[in-house]
């Protein structure tokens, strides 16, 4: 039996980086908002239900505009980020019940596809938790406080991390309860919550998989990104 699968998907950033007063999430791919695209996929996919994580005021907007304009009928929550992403995944696992598994993904990459969610569905249902990235094709260079190159990574062991990242809803609850209480602490010990992934080594000392995705499951986040976004829609 398929157990319950639930997408988290996050559009409640700020944007900064794209000098728009458009949030990132909302910027037109083609003739449509980026965030559109990965809701499409999830809507079409085996995917049960889409919790919708947006920005503060932005509720009406986004039923109004993105859900009921789009048909997307498996968005069945609508709720408000907070000021770091893991709040506003915090806040959208809060209106998860029941187990089965949570699929956490940026609504800033559009190229979110079927085939992405099914591997990440496959790996889940095996390792508890896990994380779609792609091996990096760059040399990656460690550097010290003064900004010297100070180490090379073996570049076949470093991957770029993407979305969705997955895990058993159990697990990253739990994780993200936790992380809510030790805050504070954290901060204080300089450790810098950036992804789903960290939440749940840090917190559970629980190991992450990780699942290939694609080269082209970019973030939109710089203009640049814009551009090479519409060029992967043309193809």
């Amino acid at each position: 039996m398929k157990e319950k699968t639930t997408a988290v998907v996050l559009a409640a950033g700020a944007g900064r980086r794209m000098h728009s007063d458009v949030q990132k999430q909302y910027l037109l791919l083609g003739d449509k908002p980026v965030i559109y695209y990965a809701l499409k996929t999830l809507q079409d996919s085996f995917i049960d239900e889409i919790v919708l994580v947006v920005g503060h005021g932005e509720t009406q907007y986004c039923r109004n505009d993105i859900v009921e304009k789009y048909r997307f009928s498996k968005v069945k929550q609508i709720v408000e980020g907070g000021k770091e992403r893991y709040h506003s995944v915090a806040n959208g696992l809060k209106t998860i019940d029941g187990d089965g598994y949570v699929f956490i993904h940026d609504g800033a990459r559009p190229f979110l596809s079927e085939e992405m969610l099914l591997r990440s569905y496959e790996a889940v249902r095996k390792y508890q938790a896990c994380v779609v990235g792609m091996p990096v094709k760059d040399t990656i260079r460690i550097v010290d406080e003064n900004g010297f190159s100070s180490m090379t990574p073996n570049r076949e062991t470093v991957w770029q991390m993407q979305t969705p990242q997955v895990f058993a809803a159990a697990l990253v609850k739990e994780a993200y309860e936790k992380l809510l209480v030790r805050e504070a602490e954290l901060k204080e010990r300089g450790i810098r919550i950036t992804d789903d992934a960290m939440v749940v080594e840090t917190l559970l000392n629980h190991s992450v998989k990780m699942v290939e995705g694609s080269y082209e499951n970019i973030k939109i986040t710089t203009p640049e990104d814009l551009d090479i976004a519409r060029s992967f829609l043309k193809k």
